[in-house]
This record gives C-alpha cells, sequence and structure tokens, in this order.
C-alpha cells in the first residue's frame, strides 16, 4: 500500500508519496500566493490551498495508481487563522502566522491578564504569530465576522475536513493555537472565555497519528482516489519535519539551519521554562517537544556573503578558515531581532572584538560561531529542564556545510548526525499516515525503520573547552547591548 503526505507550506504545497519501506514513489506540488492588504498583514485564500492540492493528487496519477493510497496525513504551516459559518463556508481570508497585526492583543494576554496566567493556562506566552490573538483581533476589527464564526481551523486541518467532512484538529498544531491546555491535552476554558469562543467552535482534538474518519464518498470519485482511503489528523510542520527525522525520542533533538533557526527536542515529560522562552508544544508521537526558534540563521550567512563581502563562493570563503575556537571576533545574529530566547525586536546585529590584525576569514568565522552559539541558548534551557541532549540532527542549507556541523558539535558539545531523508514534514505526513493505517506500532518504530544516519561529527573535547569559554563570553553581549538596542530602535 501507499501513503499521501500533504506538506502546506506557506507558499506552495508539497505531497509526497511513499510505500511501508520508506521509499518515495511520486510526489507533486504547486506554489499560491500571499497577500499583504497593510503593513505587517499576511493573508491567504484557503481556496488556492485546496486548488493546489487537488491539481496536484492529479499530477500524482501520472506516476502511481492512486487507487494504492491507503492513507492521507498532513504537515502544514501553523497558528493560521481559518473561520467558517454555519455553512462551513471560508468568512474571510486566512491570517497567517507571520501576520503581526495582533501586537496590541498579545500586550492585553501578557500584560493585562498576565503572562503567567496564560502560561499557566496554555504552557506558552502570547506571540503575534499565534491564533488566540488573531481571534481577538477579529472580535474587535471585525465584529461582523466574529458572529458569523462556527468553527475555527487551522490552515492543514481544513484541508482534512474537506477530505473527510470532519472538523479535526491535532495537538501538536492545536498546541501553537494559544488555546489549548498542553499539558492535558485539551481545551482551555479560560482561554475560551478569554476569546469568548465555544468549544463548539473548535475542532475535535486528536492525536496526530489517529484516524479522524474516511474520505467522503463524493471526494473520493472526484479525485480518483479509493473510497477507503483514511485520513489522519497530522501535524504542524514543525513536529511533522521532526517526524520525518525520525526526531521522537527522549532528548532527541533537531539543529536546524535554515534561513531562520529552529532547535526542536523531544521530551516524554511536560515541562515549561520560566521565562517561557521555549514553546512547549504536544508532539506528533503522543508526547511532548520544546521549541525554540531564531530569526537570522543561515540567513545570517547570506547576508554577510552576498550584500557585504559580495561573494557567491560559499564553501570558498569556509575554506580560508582555520583555527576553530582561536577567533576573537564575536557576531550577534539578530538582524531581525530575536525571538529565542530574547523575544526582543529591537535586538539587532553587531560584530565585537575586531583589531587591526583582524580577517575577513575571522568575520566569516565569527557570523557562523555567532549563530551557533544563539541556537546553543535554546539547547541550554532545555538541558536546564532536566532533559539529556547529546547528539543533534542537523537538517537545513546550512548543515550541508561540514564546517558548521563541526562547529555545532563542539559548540553545543553534541554528537551532530545526518540523515537519510531530506522530504521534510511532507515525508513525516507519510510517516503519519502509515502509522494511522497500522504499517507501523508507533510513530516510534516508523522512524526506527525508515530514518537512517549516513554521517556523524563528533565533538573534540579540546575544542568545546575553548568554545566553551566563547560561550560564556558571548552570553553577556546581549544583555550590555539590550539597553543599547532599544535606544537606537527608538531614535
Amino acid at each position: 500500500m501507499l501513503y499521501l503526505g500533504i506538506d502546506l507550506g506557506t507558499s506552495s504545497i508539497k505531497l509526497v508519496v511513499m510505500d511501508e519501506n520508506g521509499e518515495i514513489k511520486a510526489s507533486a506540488g504547486g506554489e499560491y500566493g500571499l497577500s499583504f492588504p497593510k503593513p505587517g498583514w499576511s493573508e491567504q485564500n484557503p481556496s488556492d490551498w485546496v486548488t493546489q492540492m487537488e491539481a496536484s493528487i492529479q499530477k500524482l496519477g501520472e506516476q502511481i495508481n492512486l487507487k494504492d493510497i491507503a492513507g492521507i496525513s498532513f504537515g502544514g504551516q501553523m497558528h493560521g487563522l481559518v473561520i467558517l459559518d454555519e455553512n462551513d463556508n471560508v468568512i474571510r481570508p486566512a491570517i497567517l502566522w507571520n501576520d503581526g497585526r495582533t501586537q496590541e492583543e498579545c500586550d492585553y494576554l501578557n500584560k493585562t491578564i498576565g503572562r503567567e496566567k496564560i502560561s499557566a493556562y496554555t504552557a506558552n506566552m502570547a506571540l503575534t504569530g499565534f491564533t488566540a490573538p488573531k481571534i481577538l483581533w477579529v472580535k474587535k476589527n471585525e465584529p461582523e465576522n466574529f458572529a458569523k464564526i462556527a468553527k475555527i481551523m487551522l490552515p492543514k486541518d481544513y484541508l482534512a475536513y474537506l477530505l473527510s467532512g470532519v472538523h479535526c484538529t491535532d495537538v501538536s498544531d492545536a498546541s501553537g493555537m494559544l488555546l489549548m491546555d498542553v499539558e492535558h491535552k485539551c481545551w482551555s476554558k479560560e482561554m475560551m472565555e478569554l476569546c469568548e469562543v465555544k468549544e463548539e467552535q473548535l475542532a475535535k482534538i486528536f492525536e496526530s497519528y489517529e484516524v479522524v474518519g474516511i474520505i467522503k464518498k463524493d471526494v473520493a470519485e472526484r479525485l480518483g482516489l479509493s473510497e477507503n482511503v483514511k485520513i489522519i489528523a497530522g501535524a504542524g510542520d514543525n513536529a511533522a519535519g521532526a517526524v520525518g527525522t525520525g526526531t521522537t525520542k527522549d532528548g532527541m533533538c533537531i539543529v536546524s539551519l535554515g534561513t531562520s533557526g529552529t532547535v526542536f527536542v523531544s521530551c516524554d515529560k511536560f515541562a515549561v521554562d520560566d521565562a517561557n522562552a521555549l514553546h512547549m508544544f504536544a508532539h506528533a508521537n503522543g508526547k511532548y517537544h520544546l521549541m525554540g526558534c531564531m530569526l537570522s540563521a543561515a540567513s545570517s550567512n547570506k547576508w554577510w556573503m552576498d550584500e557585504i563581502i559580495g561573494t557567491k563562493e560559499y564553501a570558498e570563503e569556509q575554506k580560508k578558515i582555520a583555527a576553530l575556537g582561536g577567533n576573537h571576533v564575536y557576531y550577534l545574529p539578530y538582524l531581525m531581532g530575536e525571538r529565542t530566547p530574547h523575544n526582543n525586536p529591537n535586538a539587532r546585529g553587531t560584530f565585537t572584538g575586531m583589531t587591526m590584525d583582524t580577517t575577513r576569514a575571522d568575520m566569516t568565522q565569527a557570523v557562523l560561531e555567532g549563530v551557533t552559539f544563539a541556537l546553543r541558548d535554546s539547547i541550554e534551557i532545555a538541558r536546564s529542564l532536566g532533559v539529556k541532549i547529546d547528539r543533534v540532527r542537523a537538517t537545513g542549507g546550512g548543515a550541508k556545510s561540514p564546517l558548521w556541523r563541526k562547529m555545532l558539535a563542539n559548540i553545543m558539545n553534541v554528537s551532530v548526525e545526518v540523515i537519510n531523508s531530506e522530504e521534510g514534514p511532507g515525508y513525516g505526513g507519510a510517516i503519519l499516515a502509515a502509522v494511522g493505517c497500522g504499517a507501523f506500532a508507533s510513530v516510534e518504530e516508523a522512524g526506527d525503520k525508515l530514518i537512517r544516519v549516513v554521517d556523524v561529527t563528533e565533538p573534540d573535547a579540546e575544542l568545546v573547552a575553548k568554545y566553551e569559554k566563547k560561550y560564556q563570553v558571548f552570553r553577556k553581549l546581549y544583555p550590555a547591548l539590550q539597553p543599547v538596542f532599544d535606544e537606537v530602535a527608538n531614535i
């Protein structure tokens, strides 16, 4: 049998079909636009997702027999607000995760209600990307639309509804709404009261690997699928991506060196740090995960290479770096402000420690090291909560650099693994579909059988000691400069 994973991204959709051995048999996708009605706003028409999903399924039919697909599941962009009326029609364009219009609502939740209370209800603090602040914004600014709401959904769950007829969500994606009691995996009564929504307006919560229903007969006929296809809940993009890399056991960790940087830590036990610097969400394996995000990871290196020194020869520049652990230049990678752990949009990028003998290679090295130090901040918060992290799986474009992987290993004092799969959330969705259909007994078993480590970079004790001293200096730079960042922002 075959299993279909649908990755609903911010600008495109990707469909991946695998067999029970994890081999990819077909893939297809399509793009759609975003609209920006006002500065800082970001919206999308859910009908565009549907159009591209259905077109992509037809493309799959040119590569495989669609009747062989036994299950469909999802990975999807998180936090987006999709609201339906009593006839299940979309009321307004979806407000996306990267929409920044809700600062006033976040201030109300974090400051007026209180961050500690919000964290007690949901295990997280309010951020502009989250769904609950969007609901409050609609209530205040579009009361006529708020009055029409019969169902509140997330982007991927809207696709699952159209396929199955079930208003559903999964625990990992629902964790990012700021409406769910993450510890107990149920809707928070307190948050529903704050947002003035009723439980019947929210979708039914499933574990990510659970079957929510069978495909609707008319949909199966129209798309050429079997009428017996199971629809499995799926997961938010980060959790689905973790499933696709086999990161499902306690202490397993992904470090993503993409445009932004992510630290994703799978953990068996529920744990929240005092400052809410890390997100605490439910994981797609039935347990939990911690997640930190920095805004300028590989994009810091791209900025330095493309805009400052003017070259596309990234690998050649890295060849000039010789003495790891001996560089005296430090870089703060806050080109776009920062989320984890500082949550400060006013933070900025800086270089510190240059002298007359500082070289171009020193500066390049400082950029790579600064990003890695900043990612270690998230690792240290997870470790402070009792999570043992001694190995990470490196993903994203930056992880293709052997030098950057060596820095990761020695700055974080971990083994850095590269795996055989690079398919991301779509592949994770396909794995969840296979688990839901009974091809594997659990998400963990699927990861053990399908994901292989193909390369490992081990830490060197001498370099670890050198980088430990440098990291302790790095940690002092942001607190020292924070007042300056705020002053600069107000000029």
